[in-house]
């Protein structure tokens, strides 16, 4: 048993059971020597915990998650930002949301040890009186507990959910919750009937409430299969405004590190293997010491993010090699020593600790003043969570200096400044929270004067994506669907061959004829949606040989669109047809290929295998198959018919203005006639 879950345990008690209080001890009636004895009353019982006053923003969170059971909803979701006291809030709801007959008791899940061990800590100081078991690892807890602190990967381990039986459960709270549609997850709401909402109108099922700083996901996954309402918000700007959490300042640095070339893994983000490669070098790692020392000397404990397990291991000793006392912990760092170093840190005896993977959630230490973000994230999830490690309130603690390395952006990188609404590539100097908004602001003036400047662009344009395509910006319809550029944005955010067709639409296709679309939304400004298409079997096509496509997923972020998409694509394409790295995509093009592109061509302008790759040939077919090729010729009549009625235009000012000659009028002309001509 893990030594903080010994110390949550030693704090329980079962309901009914009343401790048995030590009394003061009695002489002995066989002492050799006569002694008066003085009765004595038992010792008073340990004064109660002091009792957590709320918050008034955690009260107004309580009581929307109520409201809401109260209206018979049953999957709810908390959004708080870190260190706002989501452990707090939940563990106050155990005791507000009544029993319900027989179902009298909770279920805690979260998905790493820490967080197991905290959380069961914090029910047992605040419920002295309930018995609290943690199951997790080789703990095994009884299933009857009034509260069960459980490991999603233990719980979910051979038999040990069956022991765990619903009609007794009241209320299952989950930490961390964007990780809720996770398969761990799901199997465990399909136990307690939260799976379908069917489940629950036929038979009795317990309260479900997930909290979480960060309620989307990078795959793009769609948390409405777990979560049906978000009840309650609170974005840690507003957090900081009213000083419930510690004001930030931010610092980015520019280092030389091309991303571009670094793949995605199954998760969206950069491969850790290849971004490692890319970042571990000895010129970013001297770099990301001397900004340190530049930037955060003064500071008493700075935690930095890294890569993977030799990007630590090189910038510790490069620290180290300056003369800074550095520390590490890892996933492999025994749990004592992990122990050890962390407490040593929150007591401030030494500067740095560098980790990877580790403090990401669910850490708690409050004394952090700097947070240095030594690796690239595609994730804003991520982001987010590494910057919450600063952002807990400390005495003496002005504020957090978040320090952001970051390179390359056309590859899909997030950093600070797009926490803000900025372009990320934003470089800035220990602004706060404040100035990080003014200067968003700023840039949003500044960017309305150039839209109200160039009122002959057309609102279109506003929806454009970058890298799509412009019809009117090639000579000939063959160069329009050769050109590969608009493929590149999006092919840098994802590790699927998607095609872009124009008018911001993006197409995958696999080798069955369906395929995804992800295209700008035509109701919502700004919004984006993924559809599926599926091929009717012939026995059912009746118009069109395609089905009702499927929305996948739908938002105002692009790239968890895109991600939710390619989620969806490994499931129903093989890997093979649609991954853009597959080498068939550089062999040269098959004659098929090539004979079906030339059916398009004049006959002086046609193609051979050897002038283009098959990959190429490929995405050429999907322009030419999703309607470039009407869409060019739409655009260039519209084109033409602009031109026309310019030219009009201005021969018309031209007559009205330039035309009028000094002399007599020719016989029964007017004046009107000789303007116009």
């Amino acid at each position: 048993m893990f030594p903080l879950a010994q110390h949550a345990l030693r704090h329980c008690r079962r309901v009914g059971y009343t401790p048995v209080h030590a009394t003061s001890r009695h002489a002995s009636t066989r002492s050799k020597r006569p002694r008066n004895v003085v009765a004595s009353s038992p010792a008073p019982p340990p004064p109660p915990p002091p009792k957590i006053q709320l918050r008034e923003y955690q009260e107004d969170c309580v009581q929307a998650v109520l409201s809401y059971l109260n209206a018979g909803h049953k999957r709810l979701g908390v959004s708080l930002a870190t260190g706002s006291g989501k452990t707090v809030i939940f563990t106050h709801l155990i005791d507000r949301i009544p029993a319900n007959g027989d179902a009298s008791q909770t279920l805690i899940l979260a998905h790493r040890r820490e967080l197991v061990e905290q959380v069961a800590r914090h029910c047992s100081l605040a419920y002295p009186d309930k018995h609290v078991d943690i199951e997790m690892g080789n703990n095994q807890a009884s299933g009857a507990a009034d509260i069960t602190v459980a490991s999603i990967q233990s719980i979910t381990s051979g038999e040990r959910l069956n022991k765990f039986d619903p009609p007794r459960y009241k209320l299952v709270l989950v930490d961390e919750a964007h990780h809720i549609v996770s398969q761990t997850y799901l199997d465990v709401l399909e136990h307690f009937g939260l799976r379908h909402q069917a489940d629950w109108t036929q038979t009795k099922a317990p309260a479900l409430v997930g909290v979480s700083a960060t309620f989307s996901r990078f795959d793009g996954r769609k948390l409405g299969s777990a979560i049906d309402h978000i009840v309650y918000h609170r974005d840690y700007v507003d957090m900081i405004d009213e000083n419930w959490l510690s004001d930030v300042v931010f610092t980015t640095v520019e280092i030389k590190a091309d991303l571009t070339k670094v793949g995605s893994g199954v998760g969206g983000d950069f491969q850790t293997g290849a971004l490692s490669t890319v970042i571990n070098t000895e010129e970013t790692n001297d770099l990301v010491v001397k900004t340190w020392l530049a930037k955060a000397r003064d500071r008493h404990s700075t935690l930095i993010f890294c890569v993977d397990l030799s990007h630590v291991t090189d910038l510790t000793a490069r620290f180290r090699a300056s003369g800074i006392n550095a520390q590490f912990v890892t996933g492999d760092t025994p749990a004592k020593i992990r122990s050890a170093r962390i407490d040593a840190f929150r007591n401030g005896e030494f500067p740095v600790l560098l980790n990877c993977g580790v403090f990401t959630e669910g850490t708690d230490i409050p004394n952090i003043d700097c947070v240095l973000l030594a690796r690239p994230t595609k994730s804003r999830n991520l982001l987010v969570q590494m910057i919450g490690r600063g952002m807990r309130l400390h005495k003496g603690k002005q504020n957090c200096h978040i320090i952001d390395m970051v390179a390359a952006l056309s590859t899909g990188v997030v950093s600070t400044p797009t926490l803000f609404g900025l372009d990320p590539s934003e470089i800035i100097d220990e602004a706060d929270t404040r100035a990080m908004t003014k200067l968003k602001e700023m840039k949003q003036s500044e960017k309305q004067r150039e839209q109200e400047a160039s009122d002959l662009k057309k609102r279109t344009v506003a929806k454009k994506l970058p890298g799509t395509i412009s019809f009117t910006e090639y000579d000939s319809v063959h160069d329009l669907i050769a050109d590969t550029s608009a493929d590149q944005y999006i092919r840098n955010i994802s590790q699927n061959a998607w095609v872009g067709v124009g008018d911001g639409k993006y197409v995958l296709t696999g080798n069955t004829g369906n395929y995804l679309v992800i295209e700008p939304s035509d109701d919502i400004e700004g919004h984006f949606r993924a559809r599926y298409y599926w091929k009717l079997p012939m026995s059912k096509i009746v118009k069109s040989p395609y089905g009702t496509p499927r929305v996948i997923a739908e938002g105002d972020s692009f790239d968890h669109v895109v991600h939710a998409a390619d989620t969806y694509a490994s499931e129903a394409f093989k890997h093979f047809y649609i991954s853009k790295h597959q080498p068939w995509r550089r062999g040269r093009a098959s004659q098929a290929q090539v004979d079906f592109l030339n059916k398009f061509r004049p006959r002086e302008d046609q193609l051979k295998p050897e002038d283009l790759s098959k990959g190429k040939a490929g995405d050429m077919i999907t322009r030419l198959k999703h309607g470039v090729k009407g869409r060019y010729a739409k655009a260039s009549v519209k084109e033409r018919t602009e031109q026309r009625m310019k030219a009009r235009a201005e021969t018309i000012q031209q007559r009205l203005q330039g035309q009028v000659k000094v002399g007599p009028l020719e016989q029964g002309q007017t004046l009107k006639e000789k303007l116009v001509g």
